[in-house]
């Protein structure tokens, strides 16, 4: 047989190969019952909104803050989880490639050059004299592996489904990860807030201290009063100085999802406050397309299917050809000369007899792994729908909450500002106006508790809805696998 038949005998063989058949079983996603429309949803915003309102991509800036504007494009760039779950991506992508070489032969090449002398003792000087022989050979060999059951097709669809898997995870850690820088910036801008709500106290109730200090000099109060005065005064520097603590926290924090280290850097005090976007959140159904975690499921079920039909192929046979082709001379000289041509053809086909249900086992293992990773994906389904239910309850009861604070701050005010007017007037003692004070203050300090919950419920709906990621994506940068 000639190289050029040879090849012609691959080539059939590929083509037939390749148009064969796949034992196990084809992949379809399980269907998942989903609502619809969110439960909390009415009253809210509408379950028909366009897609194209949702939000997509740079999703922070909705919340109009310069310090998220600056540092969210960081998260995808420094921050060491996204870059650990990039190198596991790139790893499956490269067990792809692996998986797919499977599918053609493997093709080598050798070559090899002897010198030898024969005859006689090697100490004599007569066989000294006796000629060298030289001898070589120069050969290419093809080593192929048919994939006759389609084990090598069911292995690289499972590859091809983990790398999905593992791109799907690198979208879920930089999500991950922008949530909770976003979740740290608005934490410490809700810092910042109440460190000037307390100065501001601090400056009225040192006021306070200066005339009450007049009066107790002047006897017309109990020395009580200067007492209480004074307290109150120190009591809300100490709340000032320790929200320094968590200020630092929260910039450390930032610090290091950015990738930076905690000392480099600075983030200046603010009085600019993020803004309260309303995000749609279009219908339950978006989330099997737009959660990275539930696209991370839906891929770890679809090679677990694969990998049942990789366990079925085990039933089968195994075949592998292979063949060579060359020269081989002695002597050296005139060694690809058409006289010196060799070649070889084999087959080598291969069945397990006996193997005491091994194969079965692992059929049945890989068989109850899908059924896992069915119950997995429809788990995180379920838990994808609760995660938006409670946001959006999250942030229906903490509107009419802050409606009530609102108005209960109004009134706190107003009902210090009387109680401060009585004490001056001398009608009340100093303690009534100082716990007016402290009411005012408490109801301040929980409007803006309100404020931040808004904010972090808001930022946490964008993440559960997925932050305008999108399954299509997993399919954008994959190697195709080979024709079925």
């Amino acid at each position: 047989m000639t190289m050029k038949m040879l090849h012609t005998t691959l080539a059939a063989s590929l083509a037939i190969v390749l148009s064969g058949c796949m034992v196990g079983p084809d992949y379809h996603r399980p269907q998942v019952p989903m609502p619809a429309q969110y439960k909390e949803l009415p009253g809210w915003t509408t379950a028909s909104l366009e897609a194209d309102e949702t939000p997509k991509g740079d999703w922070w800036i909705a919340f109009n803050d310069p310090l998220l504007n600056q540092l969210e494009p960081m998260v995808s760039v420094s921050n060491q989880s996204v870059q650990q779950a990039y190198a596991n991506y790139q790893q499956a992508l490269a067990e792809v490639q692996v998986a797919r070489a499977s599918l053609f032969p493997t093709l080598g090449i050798t070559g090899s050059a002897t010198k030898q002398r024969s005859g006689g003792s090697s100490l004599s000087t007569a066989s000294s004299r006796r000629p060298l022989n030289t001898s070589g050979s120069l050969e290419g060999s093809v080593s192929w592996a048919p994939d006759l059951w389609g084990k090598v097709r069911r292995t690289v669809e499972e590859s091809k489904a983990t790398a999905q898997a593992s791109q799907a995870t690198l979208a879920n850690a930089t999500l991950s990860e922008q949530v909770a820088l976003a979740n740290a910036v608005i934490e410490l801008r809700i810092t910042d807030a109440d460190t000037d709500l307390l100065q501001k106290t601090v400056d009225t109730y040192t006021e306070s201290l200066r005339v009450v200090e007049n009066q107790g000099a002047a006897g017309t109060i109990p020395p009580s009063d200067v007492i209480t005065a004074r307290t109150q005064l120190e009591s809300a520097k100490a709340s000032l100085i320790a929200l320094g603590i968590a200020r630092a926290q929260y910039a450390h924090a930032i610090a290091v999802l950015v990738g930076r280290n905690p000392e480099d850097l600075d983030i200046p005090h603010s009085t600019v406050f993020p803004t309260l976007p309303t995000i749609p959140a279009g219908v339950p159904s978006t989330l099997l397309q737009r959660r990275p975690d539930v696209a991370v499921a839906e891929r770890d079920m679809a090679a677990q299917n694969a990998a049942v039909g990789v366990a079925i192929a085990a039933y089968y046979p195994n075949l592998t050809l292979s063949a060579s082709d060359g020269f081989s001379q002695t002597p050296l000289a005139g060694l690809l000369h058409v006289a010196n041509h060799v070649w070889s053809l084999g087959a080598d086909v291969s069945e397990t007899v006996l193997d005491f249900g091994a194969r079965h086992g692992q059929v049945a293992a890989a068989k109850a792994a899908y059924e896992a990773a069915v119950a997995n994906y429809r788990g995180n389904v379920l838990t994808a729908l609760q995660d938006v239910e409670n946001d959006l309850s999250n942030l229906r009861i903490l509107s009419q909450q802050a409606e009530v604070q609102d108005a209960v701050v109004r009134d706190a005010t107003q009902g210090a500002q009387i109680a401060i007017n009585e004490y001056q007037a001398g009608t009340v003692d100093y303690t009534t106006a100082a716990i007016a004070q402290a009411t005012q203050l408490s109801a301040q300090q929980s409007a803006l508790s309100i404020t931040q919950q808004r904010l972090l419920d808001t930022v946490s709906l964008i993440g559960d809805m997925g932050g305008g990621w999108s399954a299509d994506q997993l399919n954008a940068s994959q190697p195709s696998t080979a024709k079925r």
